[in-house]
């Protein structure tokens, strides 16, 4: 028999068996308990937490009949009826799974939903699964939203996808939506841990705690990498070669780098970085593993918690929190974060973690009590500024003498942390005449010009529209064969910027303004369009003014409903209350028409 890799082998069959994702289990379980069961679910989430598996599940959960073939709708499949042993083989006739990557189109859609219509063959439901449903085109999704939404009561959709937000809004309405999130490392490692122990592969705790890491939330993806480590370790999990075969960086010269960069040492940073760079180990993983050390450091510095015994990384990671300020973690963690992005840039990926590295070490805080550079007094021997006099001296109070008034001018202010030091007298001619600085004239720069033909102040003339009956005739087909999918590219925009002229008998004239847009073969491919669409004609393209083209109509619909907007925004009471009372203004170019 050959090999089945772990991931197919360990898929889960039933709900108890599933791990991460008690949230959408719990739901789906007490459903089918209490036959409160939907028409059709949506489950989304990140590659490989079990969106397949859970439609699977839920199939066999419906259709399951028990070992004595007496059993009803359960949330427990027994796994050894027919309609279970058949869904798991994906040979099941009232099962369907279709692959909307792959078969995205109105046609495939309407082929499934044509066998809506007939009852279930061998199990109490049809389920039709539809995966990565998000990549079905527009037309494809309005051919399935009647059904979707009043399917026969046999029916039952199941949709997934990685990417909730491309899936219009009527479908989200018709659909119970469950988000399937992706597990932590701990989760993972445990269950790894299981699959090789089922498996007689020996394991240690370090090395499934890197495959957990580098799976990053999809259990298929830390299965998969198993595999590869088995056959990579010959038989074995071992830490050495399962870092060696991920690329990843040592955890001691991860500590190293930190120790020596809370030390200040640059000569230890540049020292490392070239161990790595002998070693061959990847730049951006040790700038990953520094980043996520450095968390936990932030969180040993800000929340006191005693050391975990169970973790050996625990208690080194707590010296070096003693041993780094608290702002230098943050410094040191934000530049790792940002530095993996810039490592794209340099000339060579060593280099750019070194720079990144001896960053901190140019911004640390300098400790040994020298001054930091401040704003000083303007020198004496300057000339006080053009356009002020010299301010009129201070009222002496009884008993003071003119000096004593001066040291006073000089004198530090009360709050001043240190002792106040002796000041020479400043002289009375240098203050300034805060009246005339204040006074200084502000110019605001004026908002654009708005004119009819320019309705926005963009500084863009468009090209005046003179509607015509060719020209809705026109532009009501392009707009059809545009929702149709049937033109892109520059066949689309020929349409979109040519006008009608005239319609003879097999024969219609296209005025464009712009010849290059009737090169290469767009004239016959929008003839080809037109004639799946039933219009047979032959088209004629000339050169000429535009004046009503759908490109025309749609830019004038746009400053249309941009004139709309700006009415409403500027007869709002609150604006006009922000306008009014604090003088606020409304920055030219900012307002946007919210689209239907």
């Amino acid at each position: 028999m050959s090999y089945v890799v772990l991931a197919r082998k360990y898929r889960p069959r039933n709900f108890a068996e599933m791990v991460g994702q008690s949230h959408v289990v719990q739901a789906l379980t007490n459903a089918l308990a209490s036959q409160r069961l939907h028409h059709a679910y949506l489950f989304t989430g990140t590659r490989g937490v079990g969106k397949t598996t859970v439609a699977r599940v839920l199939a066999k959960s419906l259709n399951c009949v028990g070992p004595d073939g007496q059993g009803g709708i359960t949330a427990e499949p027994c796994g050894v009826c027919e309609a279970c042993r058949d869904i798991d083989a994906g040979r099941f006739v009232d099962y369907t799974e279709l692959d909307a990557a792959s078969n995205r189109g109105v046609e495939e859609v309407q082929s499934l939903l044509e066998q809506a219509v007939y009852k279930p063959v061998q199990g109490r439901f049809k389920v039709f699964m539809i995966d990565e449903v998000h990549m079905l085109s527009s037309t494809a999704f309005n051919a399935m939203l009647k059904t979707l939404e009043e399917p026969p009561e046999y029916l039952k959709f199941v949709l997934a996808t990685t990417d909730p937000q491309k899936v219009p809004v009527t479908v989200l309405s018709r659909c119970l939506q469950f988000n399937l999130r992706p597990m932590v490392p701990e989760t993972v490692q445990e269950h790894l841990a299981r699959v090789l122990l089922a498996e007689s592969v020996e394991a240690d705790a370090a090395a499934l705690r890197l495959i957990a890491r580098a799976a990053r939330g999809s259990m298929r993806d830390a299965l998969s990498l198993t595999d590869q480590a088995i056959a990579f370790g010959g038989g074995q999990l071992l830490e050495p070669a399962v870092r060696q075969m991920l690329g990843a960086v040592d955890r001691s010269h991860v500590f190293a780098l930190i120790a020596a960069l809370a030390e200040g040492d640059g000569a230890t940073v540049v020292s490392t970085v070239e161990t790595l760079r002998l070693h061959g180990l990847s730049a951006s993983s040790t700038l990953e593993d520094m980043t996520g050390l450095l968390q936990r450091m932030a969180v040993m510095q800000a929340v006191a918690r005693p050391v975990a015994s169970h973790d050996p990384d625990e208690q080194r990671l707590a010296d070096l929190a003693g041993r780094m300020p608290a702002d230098e973690t943050q410094l040191l963690y934000s530049l790792c974060l940002h530095g993996r992005a810039e490592l794209g840039l340099a000339p060579d990926e060593y280099a750019g973690l070194t720079m990144v590295l001896l960053r901190l070490l140019a911004f640390k805080p300098d400790t040994g009590g020298a001054e930091k550079k401040t704003l000083k007094s303007a020198p004496e021997s300057l000339p006080p500024p053009s356009g002020t006099a010299p301010a009129a001296p201070r009222p002496q109070e009884p008993g003071t003498s003119a000096d004593a008034t001066d040291a006073d001018l000089g004198s530090p202010p009360p709050w001043h942390e240190e002792a106040p030091m002796p000041a020479a007298p400043v002289r009375q001619e240098r203050v300034l005449d805060m009246a005339s600085v204040l006074t200084i004239p502000v110019r605001e720069q004026p908002a654009p010009a708005r004119s009819e033909r320019d309705p926005a102040g963009s500084g863009h003339r468009h090209a005046e529209l003179r509607m015509t009956e060719e020209g809705s005739f026109w532009n009501d087909t392009v707009q059809a064969l545009i929702r149709g999918e049937a033109i892109t590219a520059l066949v689309r925009e020929l349409a979109l910027q040519s006008q009608l002229v005239s319609r003879e008998q097999g024969s219609w004239t296209l005025q464009i303004q712009r010849e290059s847009l009737g090169q290469g073969q767009a004239r016959e491919r929008l003839q080809a369009a037109l004639a799946g669409l039933g219009h047979e004609v032959q088209l004629v393209l000339r050169s000429g003014p535009v004046t009503d083209s759908p490109a025309l109509r749609a830019a004038a619909d746009a400053r249309r409903r941009q004139d709309e907007a700006e009415r409403l925004i500027l007869a709002d009471d609150f604006v006009q209350a922000m306008m009014r009372d604090f003088g606020g203004k409304i920055v030219p170019g900012t307002l946007r028409p919210v689209d239907d």
